[in-house]
Order: C-alpha cells, then sequence, then structure tokens
C-alpha cells in the first residue's frame, strides 16, 4: 500500500539524440507537482523536504512516443524499475536529421492512474549541425553550493541550505552566468520553434550537467538555472543510497567519468570542454577522460575553492593533462582571459573576444 494518496505521476527528465538513437529517462511517483513560491519559511522548508521524501512506483506501463518533423510517430513501452525509474534508448532510422541550429524536441510520455490516462511533455536535446563544440559542467560547488555531496557530516552541517533555501534564494558561483552563458554562445529560440519548444530556449554550444546529487534534486537544480538564466541541458544525477557508495569519494568520480564517457559516445562529431572543481576529484576524473578521449576535449576548467594543495591524485591528473596539451585552467574565479580563447581555439573568433569581454566585465 502507498504511504499517500496523491495520484501517480511522471517526471521526465531531460533527454538528448544524435540521428540514430534518443535516450531519455522519468521517474513514477506519488507526488505533487514542484512549485518553489514562495509562502513563508515553513512552507519552503516543507517544499524541500518533500523533494527527499519521494514515493516510488515501481512496475507502471510508461509510454514515449515521439514525433520526427516530417510527422512521423513512433511510440515506445517501459516499465518503471523498483525506485520508479524508466529508462529509454530508442534506435531511430537514420532519418532523424538535426537541425542546424541546437534545438530543444518535444515528447510524450503517457500513462494510466486512478485518475485515467495521464500525459506530460518531456525534453530531448538535440545538437545542431553547427555546432562546434559542447560543454559538460559539474554542478556542485562550480556553478551552486549544494552543501550536500561532502557525506553526511556535509549534509548536517548545511541543513538549513539543503531543506530551508528556495531556488531563487540560493548564491550562485560569482561570475557563472556571464561565463556560462557566453560559453554557450547565446541562447536560441526560432520564432517558428517556440510552439514547439513551449518557450524551452537552447544554447547555441549544448550544454549537459553531470552531478553526484540525488535524482530528488532535478526540479530543484533545473529552476535554479532558469533563476540565474544558466544554459539548461540534460543533467546526470545518481539514484542515493544511506551507503558507503552513495557518499564514498571515488564513486563521485567515476559517476563522472561514466556519465562523460556515455556523452562522448553518444556525440563522436563534437568535441567537448569539461568545467568542474576541486572539491570531488574532478581533476584526475578529467585526465582520464582526455586519456581515453585524446582528441575530444578542447579544454578542462577547474575552479579552485577547497584551499588546499593538490593532492598527489590531482597533481598527477595535472600533469597527464599537460602532457597531453589540453589546456588546463585552474582559478578561484571565472575570469579567463587569453587563456580561455587559446583553450578553445578561438583566437581569430569574434565572438569569442565579445565571451572574454562579458566574462571580464563580470568577475570585474
Amino acid at each position: 500500500m502507498p504511504f499517500t494518496k496523491r495520484p501517480i505521476r511522471v517526471q521526465p527528465y531531460y533527454g538528448y539524440r544524435n540521428q540514430d538513437r534518443l535516450v531519455l529517462s522519468a521517474r513514477a511517483l506519488r507526488a505533487g507537482d514542484h512549485r518553489f513560491d514562495r509562502a513563508g519559511r515553513a512552507q519552503a522548508f516543507r517544499t524541500m523536504v518533500a523533494q527527499f521524501l519521494s514515493h516510488e512506483v515501481p512496475g507502471l506501463d510508461v509510454t514515449l512516443e515521439i514525433e520526427r518533423r516530417d510527422g512521423l510517430k513512433s511510440q515506445h513501452r517501459g516499465v518503471t524499475d523498483g525506485e520508479g525509474f524508466v529508462h529509454f534508448e530508442v534506435e531511430l532510422d537514420g532519418r532523424w536529421e538535426h537541425a542546424e541550429a541546437t534545438r530543444w524536441e518535444v515528447v510524450a510520455l503517457r500513462w494510466t492512474n486512478d485518475q485515467g490516462e495521464q500525459c506530460t511533455e518531456g525534453h530531448v536535446l538535440s545538437p545542431g549541425e553547427h555546432a562546434d563544440l559542447a560543454v559538460i559542467s559539474d554542478i556542485d560547488d562550480t556553478i551552486i553550493e549544494t552543501g550536500i555531496t561532502g557525506g553526511l557530516r556535509s549534509v548536517a552541517k548545511n541543513w538549513r541550505r539543503v531543506l530551508a533555501q528556495l531556488p531563487d534564494e540560493r548564491i550562485a558561483v560569482p561570475g557563472v552566468d556571464a561565463f556560462y552563458g557566453a560559453l554557450g554562445g547565446g541562447a536560441l529560440l526560432d520564432p517558428d520553434e517556440a510552439r514547439t519548444g513551449k518557450g524551452v530556449a537552447a544554447t547555441r554550444r549544448p550544454f549537459f550537467y553531470v552531478s553526484s546529487s540525488p535524482w530528488n534534486l532535478f526540479a530543484y537544480l533545473v529552476a535554479f538555472k532558469q533563476t540565474r538564466g544558466l544554459p539548461l541541458g540534460p543533467v546526470m544525477l545518481r539514484d542515493w543510497g544511506l551507503n558507503s557508495e552513495t557518499f564514498g569519494s571515488a564513486s563521485h568520480g567515476q559517476h563522472k567519468r561514466d556519465a562523460i564517457a556515455r556523452i562522448l559516445d553518444h556525440f563522436p562529431h563534437l568535441r567537448f570542454a569539461l568545467i568542474g572543481d576541486d572539491t570531488q576529484g574532478d581533476l584526475p576524473a578529467y585526465s582520464e577522460i582526455v586519456d581515453k578521449y585524446p582528441s575530444r576535449i578542447a579544454a578542462v576548467f577547474i575552479r579552485t575553492i577547497a584551499g588546499e594543495p593538490l593532492s598527489p591524485e590531482e597533481l598527477a591528473g595535472k600533469a597527464s593533462l599537460e602532457a597531453s596539451n589540453v589546456p588546463l585552467w585552474l582559478g578561484d574565479d571565472y575570469t579567463t582571459g587569453q587563456s580561455f580563447l587559446r583553450a578553445l581555439g578561438l583566437m581569430a573568433d569574434g565572438e569569442a573576444e565579445k565571451i572574454v569581454e562579458t566574462v571580464e566585465e563580470a568577475a570585474g
């Protein structure tokens, strides 16, 4: 018997596709819609606690419906697992061409609950033919101080931040909005696509996010990015358990390496910039990615905030990156100057010069 009488709803997560395969996940829950409206501190606390007290629904039939640009539709059935997740990996017919510009495409998810047949929209990122670079970014302490990825002790220490602050109250890393917005190359929302995309704007360069935070925070993190004007993109989070696998530092790096590898394998024609920080082993994790994909990484950016000397693993990762000739930035803010131009190979590009000017103005 469920612990709540709320109707079953399906929470879609952002998906992505190339011409041959579409990937999208969702989760069936007995929960209300995620709203982060201001209504007093007590209500904010209840809203945040509700993100973690999820009531998963296993064994639910969910149908993914996708539609090609020429109107051809197809349906794909999935069943939620013991944690309520359903994962779709749809083989396309080779005729799902990309648009010239990066765009969000809309899909439908259908299921049945006590109130009858239900449907919700999901979004799938389709990198444009003209995309020259994509970005994979960490979230925790790279764009926002989550306070929950350093173990149970960190959760206890930062419980007010975690459980009582709404997205628009959280402090973003200084300069991150200008830096990410400029690196994304500007928002795109073609008038002809506005109706289909329901107003969800893509950036010229596709963005992907990898984090060790739990899937329960997906809606919260999306809301935070929207309030700060940060680029939206597929987010690879984790299913948390109260065990060493969840909180162990080694598992953070492995999760990120695996998620980044899946993205790179899915888009073999794209080069990527990797952005992270020095709190969870991003430097050695990213150096391993460069070793595995030596020609695919355009630059690595590591925000240094720990205030401690690099560990032996980080020093080894730094040396490996330097030996590979992949540009590496280590700094405690997002002022990048000419190193940013060299890292992306855009020294003579007017847009890149504008990016640097924007970032330096924001940092100043």
